[in-house]
Protein backbone atom coordinates (compact mmCIF):
# COMPACT_ATOMS: atom_id res chain seq x y z
CA UNK A 1 0.00 0.00 0.00
CA UNK A 2 2.62 2.46 -1.04
CA UNK A 3 2.40 5.28 -3.57
CA UNK A 4 4.82 6.60 -6.11
CA UNK A 5 4.82 10.04 -4.54
CA UNK A 6 8.14 11.69 -3.81
CA UNK A 7 9.20 11.63 -0.17
CA UNK A 8 11.43 14.39 1.16
CA UNK A 9 12.79 15.27 4.57
CA UNK A 10 10.98 17.85 6.72
CA UNK A 11 14.16 19.88 7.02
CA UNK A 12 14.41 20.29 3.24
CA UNK A 13 11.43 22.65 3.12
CA UNK A 14 12.23 26.31 2.68
CA UNK A 15 10.68 28.75 5.09
CA UNK A 16 7.36 29.97 3.78
CA UNK A 17 6.55 26.82 1.85
CA UNK A 18 2.87 26.01 1.48
CA UNK A 19 1.49 24.01 4.45
CA UNK A 20 0.34 21.27 2.07
CA UNK A 21 4.00 20.62 1.24
CA UNK A 22 4.49 19.28 4.74
CA UNK A 23 2.17 16.42 3.94
CA UNK A 24 4.86 14.94 1.67
CA UNK A 25 7.66 15.31 4.23
CA UNK A 26 9.16 12.61 6.43
CA UNK A 27 9.84 13.70 10.02
CA UNK A 28 12.84 11.79 11.29
CA UNK A 29 12.83 9.76 14.49
CA UNK A 30 14.27 11.24 17.65
CA UNK A 31 15.80 9.34 20.55
CA UNK A 32 12.46 9.52 22.35
CA UNK A 33 10.53 7.67 19.62
CA UNK A 34 9.60 4.16 20.67
CA UNK A 35 9.75 0.97 18.58
CA UNK A 36 6.03 1.21 17.88
CA UNK A 37 6.66 4.42 15.94
CA UNK A 38 10.09 3.82 14.35
CA UNK A 39 10.18 4.90 10.72
CA UNK A 40 10.32 2.18 8.07
CA UNK A 41 10.02 -0.58 10.65
CA UNK A 42 7.58 -2.71 8.65
CA UNK A 43 5.28 -2.45 5.61
CA UNK A 44 1.64 -1.93 6.49
CA UNK A 45 0.56 -5.14 4.74
CA UNK A 46 3.01 -7.20 6.79
CA UNK A 47 1.87 -5.66 10.06
CA UNK A 48 -1.78 -6.41 9.31
CA UNK A 49 -0.92 -10.02 8.48
CA UNK A 50 0.94 -10.34 11.77
CA UNK A 51 -1.70 -8.62 13.92
CA UNK A 52 -5.13 -9.74 12.67
CA UNK A 53 -7.05 -8.35 15.67
CA UNK A 54 -6.77 -4.61 16.26
CA UNK A 55 -8.30 -1.85 18.36
CA UNK A 56 -7.97 1.40 16.42
CA UNK A 57 -7.76 4.67 18.33
CA UNK A 58 -10.08 6.54 15.99
CA UNK A 59 -10.42 10.29 15.45
CA UNK A 60 -12.56 10.56 12.33
CA UNK A 61 -9.57 11.85 10.34
CA UNK A 62 -7.95 10.39 7.24
CA UNK A 63 -5.06 8.62 9.02
CA UNK A 64 -7.10 6.43 11.33
CA UNK A 65 -9.66 5.98 8.53
CA UNK A 66 -6.91 4.44 6.40
CA UNK A 67 -6.00 2.05 9.20
CA UNK A 68 -9.62 0.90 9.44
CA UNK A 69 -9.98 0.55 5.67
CA UNK A 70 -6.68 -1.32 5.31
CA UNK A 71 -7.55 -3.63 8.20
CA UNK A 72 -10.94 -4.33 6.62
CA UNK A 73 -9.30 -5.11 3.27
CA UNK A 74 -6.78 -7.41 4.97
CA UNK A 75 -9.54 -9.36 6.68
CA UNK A 76 -8.56 -8.26 10.20
CA UNK A 77 -10.95 -8.14 13.11
CA UNK A 78 -10.91 -4.40 13.74
CA UNK A 79 -12.84 -2.26 16.21
CA UNK A 80 -12.71 1.55 16.29
CA UNK A 81 -12.65 3.47 19.57
CA UNK A 82 -13.25 7.21 19.68
CA UNK A 83 -12.76 9.06 22.95
CA UNK A 84 -15.24 11.95 22.96
CA UNK A 85 -14.17 14.97 25.00
CA UNK A 86 -15.02 18.65 25.19
CA UNK A 87 -11.83 19.37 23.25
CA UNK A 88 -13.29 18.07 19.98
CA UNK A 89 -15.67 19.86 17.64
CA UNK A 90 -18.86 17.90 17.04
CA UNK A 91 -18.12 17.21 13.38
CA UNK A 92 -15.29 14.84 14.36
CA UNK A 93 -17.76 12.40 15.90
CA UNK A 94 -20.10 12.74 12.91
CA UNK A 95 -17.22 11.96 10.53
CA UNK A 96 -16.09 8.99 12.61
CA UNK A 97 -19.56 7.49 12.59
CA UNK A 98 -19.85 8.00 8.83
CA UNK A 99 -16.53 6.24 8.14
CA UNK A 100 -17.27 3.34 10.47
CA UNK A 101 -20.68 2.88 8.85
CA UNK A 102 -19.22 3.02 5.31
CA UNK A 103 -16.68 0.32 6.22
CA UNK A 104 -19.12 -1.68 8.35
CA UNK A 105 -16.65 -1.64 11.25
CA UNK A 106 -17.90 -1.40 14.85
CA UNK A 107 -17.32 1.92 16.58
CA UNK A 108 -17.35 2.47 20.32
CA UNK A 109 -17.64 6.07 21.53
CA UNK A 110 -16.05 6.50 24.95
CA UNK A 111 -17.33 9.54 26.83
CA UNK A 112 -14.48 11.06 28.84
CA UNK A 113 -14.74 14.15 31.05
CA UNK A 114 -11.48 15.90 30.22
CA UNK A 115 -12.66 19.09 31.93
CA UNK A 116 -12.53 17.17 35.22
CA UNK A 117 -8.80 16.52 34.71
CA UNK A 118 -7.21 19.40 36.61
CA UNK A 119 -3.67 18.64 35.41
CA UNK A 120 -4.76 18.87 31.77
CA UNK A 121 -7.05 21.88 32.11
CA UNK A 122 -4.38 23.88 33.93
CA UNK A 123 -2.95 24.01 30.40
CA UNK A 124 0.75 23.48 31.20
CA UNK A 125 3.47 23.21 28.56
CA UNK A 126 3.04 19.42 28.44
CA UNK A 127 -0.75 19.53 28.18
CA UNK A 128 -0.74 17.62 24.89
CA UNK A 129 1.21 14.74 26.44
CA UNK A 130 -1.11 14.60 29.45
CA UNK A 131 -4.21 14.70 27.26
CA UNK A 132 -2.93 12.02 24.88
CA UNK A 133 -2.12 9.76 27.82
CA UNK A 134 -5.62 10.32 29.20
CA UNK A 135 -7.14 9.42 25.82
CA UNK A 136 -4.99 6.34 25.21
CA UNK A 137 -5.68 5.05 28.71
CA UNK A 138 -9.40 5.35 27.95
CA UNK A 139 -9.00 3.53 24.63
CA UNK A 140 -6.95 0.76 26.24
CA UNK A 141 -9.53 0.21 28.96
CA UNK A 142 -12.44 0.05 26.53
CA UNK A 143 -10.52 -2.20 24.12
CA UNK A 144 -9.44 -4.56 26.88
CA UNK A 145 -13.06 -4.93 27.98
CA UNK A 146 -13.83 -6.14 24.44
CA UNK A 147 -10.90 -8.57 24.36
CA UNK A 148 -8.45 -6.47 22.34
CA UNK A 149 -4.84 -6.27 23.47
CA UNK A 150 -3.26 -4.49 20.49
CA UNK A 151 -4.03 -0.77 20.12
CA UNK A 152 -2.98 1.17 17.02
CA UNK A 153 -3.27 4.82 16.05
CA UNK A 154 -2.94 6.92 12.90
CA UNK A 155 0.36 8.70 13.57
CA UNK A 156 2.10 8.99 10.20
CA UNK A 157 5.61 9.66 8.92
CA UNK A 158 4.94 13.38 8.52
CA UNK A 159 4.14 13.79 12.23
CA UNK A 160 7.20 15.39 13.81
CA UNK A 161 8.30 13.97 17.19
CA UNK A 162 10.13 17.21 17.99
CA UNK A 163 6.86 19.15 17.81
CA UNK A 164 4.46 16.53 19.15
CA UNK A 165 4.84 15.65 22.83
CA UNK A 166 2.10 13.09 22.32
CA UNK A 167 4.77 10.69 21.01
CA UNK A 168 5.81 10.12 24.63
CA UNK A 169 2.26 9.07 25.48
CA UNK A 170 2.24 6.58 22.59
CA UNK A 171 5.36 4.91 23.94
CA UNK A 172 4.12 4.77 27.53
CA UNK A 173 0.71 3.41 26.51
CA UNK A 174 2.25 0.76 24.25
CA UNK A 175 0.36 2.03 21.19
CA UNK A 176 1.66 1.06 17.74
CA UNK A 177 1.59 3.47 14.77
CA UNK A 178 1.61 1.22 11.68
CA UNK A 179 1.47 4.09 9.18
CA UNK A 180 4.60 5.71 10.55
CA UNK A 181 6.36 2.34 10.76
CA UNK A 182 5.49 1.85 7.10
CA UNK A 183 7.02 5.25 6.27
CA UNK A 184 3.71 6.61 4.99
CA UNK A 185 3.52 10.39 4.88
CA UNK A 186 0.26 12.32 5.11
CA UNK A 187 0.32 12.68 1.32
CA UNK A 188 0.79 8.91 0.95
CA UNK A 189 -2.15 8.35 3.29
CA UNK A 190 -4.46 10.58 1.24
CA UNK A 191 -3.34 8.97 -2.04
CA UNK A 192 -3.87 5.40 -0.82
CA UNK A 193 -7.14 6.22 0.95
CA UNK A 194 -8.57 7.79 -2.21
CA UNK A 195 -7.72 4.55 -4.02
CA UNK A 196 -9.47 2.51 -1.34
CA UNK A 197 -12.57 4.70 -1.60
CA UNK A 198 -12.70 3.74 -5.28
CA UNK A 199 -11.94 0.08 -4.56
CA UNK A 200 -14.77 -0.12 -2.02
CA UNK A 201 -17.14 1.59 -4.48
CA UNK A 202 -17.52 4.66 -2.26
CA UNK A 203 -17.93 8.27 -3.32
CA UNK A 204 -14.69 10.34 -3.27
CA UNK A 205 -14.07 11.70 0.22
CA UNK A 206 -16.32 9.17 1.98
CA UNK A 207 -13.33 7.86 3.98
CA UNK A 208 -12.04 11.40 4.61
CA UNK A 209 -9.23 11.24 2.02
CA UNK A 210 -9.53 15.00 1.43
CA UNK A 211 -10.39 16.06 4.98
CA UNK A 212 -8.11 18.84 6.24
CA UNK A 213 -6.14 18.24 9.42
CA UNK A 214 -7.78 19.91 12.40
CA UNK A 215 -6.23 20.30 15.86
CA UNK A 216 -8.30 20.04 19.00
CA UNK A 217 -9.91 23.19 20.38
CA UNK A 218 -7.56 23.27 23.37
CA UNK A 219 -4.71 24.23 21.02
CA UNK A 220 -6.33 27.65 20.65
CA UNK A 221 -6.33 28.40 24.38
CA UNK A 222 -3.03 30.16 25.25
CA UNK A 223 -0.62 28.07 27.30
CA UNK A 224 -1.08 28.67 31.02
CA UNK A 225 -4.61 29.97 30.60
CA UNK A 226 -7.11 27.56 32.19
CA UNK A 227 -9.13 25.49 29.75
CA UNK A 228 -12.83 25.78 30.50
CA UNK A 229 -16.14 25.30 28.72
CA UNK A 230 -16.15 29.04 28.05
CA UNK A 231 -12.64 29.17 26.59
CA UNK A 232 -13.35 26.17 24.36
CA UNK A 233 -16.66 27.69 23.21
CA UNK A 234 -14.85 30.91 22.35
CA UNK A 235 -12.21 29.01 20.38
CA UNK A 236 -14.93 27.19 18.45
CA UNK A 237 -16.87 30.38 17.77
CA UNK A 238 -13.76 32.17 16.50
CA UNK A 239 -13.40 29.41 13.91
CA UNK A 240 -17.04 29.27 12.95
CA UNK A 241 -17.65 25.88 14.52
Amino acid sequence: MSSAMDVRKVGSLEEGAAPADYEAMVAEDTEDVGPGQHLFGEPLEMYLLREPKLAVAFSGGCDSSLLLAAAKLAGCEAHAYLVKTAFQPSFELDDARAVAAALDVPLTVVEADVLAQADICANPADRCYRCKRFIFDAVRAAAAADGFTVVVDGTNASDDPERRPGFKALVEAGVVSPLRRAGMTKANVRHVLAGLEERFGLAPGTLMSAKPSFPCLAVYVPEGEPITEASLAAAAADRGL
